[in-house]
């Protein structure tokens, strides 16, 4: 379903998809953050690309730059829109267009690539992140800055005030929706107008009026001191200038949203966060409900078969993809990625299995996260011994074991 756009309103899309992803490794060993698969089928790239189509955005960039190869690719060959009605959604790399340096903040990708605005000549544009899980009308927002009448607008997710400390931090007036400070991970922040307990945190997603982002931008190139990021330098920038708003997620009001997932966001940041957001979708009642067939998650689908159960094989509270078959195993509260095979006596418990992984007989693997074409021997065992997991692989601090690309598990 794509809801009506904003009446009026020429909007261009900037997705920010240049991040390094480095507290992800070894899931970013080799391709972009917005690149890494999530959720069985999707890129995280999908995720904010669904929310401006379906919001009714169909002219977007997606700004990449670190080891973008997987995330051009999948953005080319999956996000195919319209050339008559002149849409698009084209990946636009860094080019040293401005000399012979890469991005070195999200401000200065914006700076470098505002060929882009002057192109299409819109009079808004949303610049959104690419790396977080969540659903989200933007169009409801652009409504909200033009009727504010802000230069900027900034979304914002409630958050108990005692977890300020892990966020960037909107501070508000007393109206609740003026930005009057842009706090880095406060440790003591002012509590909301309506709520002395929470706090705004950032959610990375902004909506420009379009002179008010070509001054900012241009503002900050020429500013040595800065370290041209949109969060930490053009929204303080604009805070200053009293330029600037926050948008209450909580308004947003997305089709065919529940209860127990209205207002999902996850920053999908560290190996824990993205593992607890898959553990978040395969409950019989998940926290984020990936089947809401009114505001769908777009993506390309594989060239597989059904997924087949054999042999006796059983998955309880888990999501299967196409192509896998368990034959003889059993897996539970776990997401299995296309082309996935375990083998007959094999467990998989609470664990995240990436394109082509092979469980071999016997094997155990627990709290796991198996990145593409991982092979487990038969009888290994994977998050049963932490001690002997470090020697070996990566393990989060939460206690998730991780294995890269095609990482070879001895038997």
């Amino acid at each position: 379903m794509v809801a009506s756009r904003s009446p009026n309103a020429n909007v261009l899309g900037i997705v920010l998809a240049g991040g390094a992803g480095r507290r992800l490794l070894p899931l970013t060993q080799d391709r972009a953050k917005p690149a890494v698969p999530f959720g069985g089928i999707y890129r995280l790239v999908d995720f904010v690309l669904s929310n401006m189509v379906n919001g009714g955005y169909l002219r977007q960039c997606v700004l990449t730059q670190y080891k973008s190869h997987s995330l051009d690719r999948h953005v080319t060959t999956t996000w195919r829109m319209s050339t008559l009605l002149g849409n698009y959604v084209t990946p636009v790399p860094a080019q040293q267009r401005l000399g012979a340096r890469w991005f070195t903040g999200s401000a200065d990708a914006i700076y470098q690539s505002l060929n882009l605005v002057y192109d299409e000549m819109p009079e808004y544009v949303v610049v959104f992140g690419a790396d977080h899980v969540y659903r989200m009308d933007p169009s409801q927002m652009v409504d909200r800055h033009i009727e504010s009448k802000a230069g900027v607008t900034v979304a914002g997710i409630r958050v108990p005030r005692a977890d300020a400390s892990g966020f960037g931090i909107i501070q508000t007036g007393s109206s609740g929706t003026d930005i009057t400070a842009f706090l880095e991970k406060p440790t003591d922040p002012v509590g909301l107008p309506d709520d002395p307990d929470q706090v705004f945190a950032s959610m990375g997603n902004y909506v420009f009026s379009t002179d008010v982002l070509l001054d900012a931008v241009k503002a900050d190139a020429a500013n040595e001191d800065s370290a041209h990021d949109m969060g930490g330098d053009i929204i303080p920038l604009l805070t200053s200038q009293g330029a600037a708003r926050v948008y209450d997620f909580a308004d947003n009001d997305v089709p065919g949203s529940t209860d127990r997932d209205r207002g999902y966001w996850r920053d999908v940041g560290t190996l824990d966060s993205y593992y607890d957001a898959h553990m978040d979708m395969v409950s019989v009642h998940p926290v984020f409900n990936l089947y809401n067939r009114k505001w769908l998650i777009y993506t390309s689908m594989p060239q597989a078969p059904p997924a087949k159960l054999v042999e006796g094989g059983v998955a309880h509270e888990s999501m299967i993809s196409s192509g896998c078959i368990i034959a003889g195993g059993s897996v539970r509260g776990s997401v299995l990625s296309p082309g996935v095979t375990v083998h007959k006596g094999a467990v998989v418990e609470d664990s995240v299995l990436m394109n082509g992984v092979t469980i071999g007989p016997g094997a155990t693997v627990r709290k796991a996260i198996l990145d593409k074409n991982v092979r487990v021997p038969g009888r290994a065992t994977i998050g049963v011994d932490h001690a002997a997991d470090r020697a070996r692989y990566t393990v989060s601090d939460g206690g998730i074991v991780v294995l890269g690309k095609g990482h070879n598990v001895a038997g």
